[in-house]
């Protein structure tokens, strides 16, 4: 597994190209010669970028559901819709579908913000207002994620 560091601000060309910043490329390193996923996220109003590998072990997981379990057909059908998979060309860019970059990007300046082995694509706008959102008392939400965690962290 994975970890990424960092929150890059790029912009996706007017074709639905990204250059993935340097920082990033190196910390992907190896992973860079496999295929990506992309897909929606679950919870936000953004995009998924998973690296096959990461993709992989996360389709292990799902595939040990029960699919005569109609809630797990329903989950896996939900989780899987508008996935696409997605290599770098030779200039190090990534084609962002067309249907997604429509839905999710309102103008061509986004952000990529690492999520441990993922990276999320955000419209700059909509990103800006989810980390800046008044609503979320974040030092209340660390110390309830957080907060239990024993100190030996291996």
């Amino acid at each position: 597994m994975i970890s990424l560091i960092g929150t890059y601000e790029c912009k996706i060309d007017v074709k639905g190209r990204l250059m993935l910043p340097v920082n990033l490329k190196k910390q992907l390193g190896d992973h860079l010669n496999e295929s990506f996923i992309v897909k929606r996220s679950v919870f936000q109003n953004c995009l998924e970028l998973h690296p096959f590998s990461e993709w992989k072990l996360t389709m292990k997981k799902i595939n040990k559901l029960n699919k005569f379990v109609k809630k797990n057909n329903d989950f896996i059908r939900r989780y899987n819709a508008g996935v696409r998979i997605i290599d770098l060309d030779n200039s190090g860019r990534l084609l962002i579908p067309k249907d997604l970059s429509k839905l999710y990007f309102s103008n061509n300046e986004i952000v990529l913000t690492s999520a441990i082995n993922i990276i999320e694509i955000w419209d700059k706008t909509l990103y800006e207002k989810v980390i800046n959102d008044p609503e979320l008392d974040f030092a209340n939400l660390s110390e309830s994620v957080m907060g239990n965690q024993s100190e030996d962290v291996s």
